[in-house]
């Protein structure tokens, strides 16, 4: 894993709402799971992206609300949606 004092990490999803959800044992806050938590200041910029995009997914599923599109060009071998 990267060192996290030589990388700029993104914001962390948490929106102070922490209680874990007993059926699909994700956060009711934020959707990510205890491993995903707990790895996020770990993870490069690029996977904490992806895990962004897949929280918007949980939180659609759950919810019915979908978020707009994002507005960040896609990386590289990647097609927007």
């Amino acid at each position: 894993m990267a060192d996290p004092r030589t990388k700029d990490n993104l914001p962390s999803p948490c929106i102070s709402i922490c209680q874990m959800d007993a059926v699909s044992e994700v956060c009711l806050g934020c959707y990510r799971t205890r491993k995903e938590i707990a790895l996020w200041r770990d993870m490069s910029v690029d996977d904490q992206r992806d895990l962004l995009d897949q929280l918007n997914e949980r939180r659609a599923e759950a919810t019915g609300i979908r978020r707009r599109p994002s507005r960040r060009a896609p990386r590289r071998g990647q097609t927007s949606a």
